[in-house]
């Protein structure tokens, strides 16, 4: 089983807009929870929903002591802090879906061939391998 990772994330209604700054385990689910408006919350009602910002930790006490640092920030620096790697305000989501769904279509399938994990060009032959098991 892999190590865990947390992320400390921002989002934003628009450039210079309104700020939620949230901690998670899975940054994919609870973004789209906050684009899908699935409970009465602050982001439903400000309308937040672009992800502009994001740092991943391997260790949840970092993720939450960085969260309430960050919450503790002038609004200049979150400001700066964003546009320092995102400064035209591009929501990231659609990015961090396509790596992390890559990413998690060859963990789910738990292919290993040889007792290690399959790399991605070896999928290919692993497949016929078990399509040529499957006929016998």
């Amino acid at each position: 089983m892999g190590a865990r990772s947390f992320y400390v994330y921002i989002l934003a209604n628009r450039i210079e807009g309104t700020h939620y700054i949230g901690v998670t385990n899975d940054l994919v689910r609870r973004v789209f929870e906050h684009k899908s408006n699935t409970a009465e919350s602050f982001t439903k009602r400000h309308d937040v929903h672009r992800l502009v910002y994001f740092e991943c930790f391997d260790d949840i006490e970092q993720a939450i002591q960085r969260e309430k640092r960050l919450k503790k920030w002038t609004r200049a620096w979150k400001i700066s802090l964003i546009e320092k790697d995102n400064p035209n305000w591009i929501d990231l989501y659609p990015q961090i879906c396509r790596r992390m769904k890559a990413h998690r279509r060859f963990q789910w399938r738990g292919l290993w061939i040889r007792g290690r994990p399959v790399k991605p060009y070896e999928i290919h032959t692993s497949r016929k391998l078990t399509q040529i098991q499957a006929l016998r």
